[in-house]
């Protein structure tokens, strides 16, 4: 089965690597933030009711239950728009540093969510991802706008993983995914509605090429990255798959570096604030996924 493991490691890579992608593409598709993520959500959603149906799986589920997810969908909309939208104040670089911060806010979200005391070295990582952040800022203040909205779209989607965490414990990823993307599109046409311009013929003029990378987007980097994840979570630890998704920053910052060198070459205070972020996250992961590893053992009777 060696050959199968080697598989099932390179698929995870790939999945990281289309994560991290994504920021290239928001770089890459000129229309605004919520048209973006309105044409993401609809597209996957319609990609993955084809594939409930393919696999002729039931997705109902009780009203109050639907709710929730709704609520869920919300949230992950804004987390998109406001990741996109950091991304045309500022850049890929500064979009995904901030992304990094994740692992600090959920330090002190998930103990209020799960009820549980705050571990001490969360604090100490806590303090040296805000030292990061301060870096970065004193280095790159001109997009402060950027920095701003990638820390908001980080608490954003920080929220959602750890509410998600409580749903996948009762229902299938499949189906709760499928619903929050619904109820994203219903919260964005609303919005649009409301607050835009409304479904006027331009907001469905979109060149060649914003297609293009729109279907890309809601096909690769979306419902395919979905199913993929969930598929290789059978046969890789959560601990591998956690600390591979912690690379997504340096994925993408290394494809922006590559891609749009005359926007991402940063000042070396910004690469030693994200160093410190991106280290930190990496070190939150192995010491919370080895502690894990070491109480189930312990539980187990297998040495350590």
């Amino acid at each position: 089965m060696p050959n199968a493991k080697v598989k099932n490691y390179l698929h995870l890579h790939l999945l990281v690597f289309i994560a991290g992608f994504t920021a290239i593409l928001g770089e890459l598709i000129s229309i605004g933030s919520t048209a973006l993520v309105w044409y993401r959500m609809f597209i996957a959603g319609i990609l993955m009711y084809i594939y409930i149906k393919l696999i002729k799986l039931k997705i109902q589920v009780p009203f109050k239950t639907k709710l929730k997810f709704f609520g869920a969908g919300i949230i992950i909309a804004l987390h998109w728009i406001t990741f996109f939208e950091a991304i045309n104040q500022s850049n890929v670089s500064i979009t995904l540093a901030m992304f990094s911060t994740g692992a600090f806010f959920a330090s002190f979200i998930e103990p209020l969510i799960y009820r549980r005391k705050i571990i001490w070295y969360e604090i100490v990582f806590g303090m040296i991802v805000i030292l990061g952040v301060f870096l970065i800022t004193q280095s790159e203040i001109k997009y402060i706008y950027g920095i701003i909205l990638g820390l908001v779209s980080a608490l954003f989607s920080t929220v959602f993983a750890v509410i998600n965490g409580r749903f996948i414990a009762n229902h299938r990823a499949t189906v709760i995914s499928f619903y929050e993307f619904a109820s994203g599109v219903v919260f964005l046409s609303l919005f649009i509605v409301l607050f835009q311009d409304g479904f006027s013929t331009d907001f469905f003029l979109l060149s060649a090429s914003d297609w293009g990378y729109l279907l890309i987007l809601a096909s690769v980097c979306t419902a395919y990255a979905f199913i993929g994840s969930v598929d290789v979570m059978r046969y890789i630890s959560p601990f591998t798959v956690i600390l591979t998704y912690n690379l997504e920053p340096l994925y993408g910052i290394a494809m922006a570096l590559i891609l749009f060198p005359e926007t991402e070459i940063m000042s070396t205070q910004f690469y030693y604030g994200a160093f410190l972020i991106l280290s930190t996250v990496l070190a939150d992961g192995i010491l919370k996924n080895y502690k894990t590893y070491k109480k189930r053992n312990t539980l187990s009777g297998k040495p350590n």
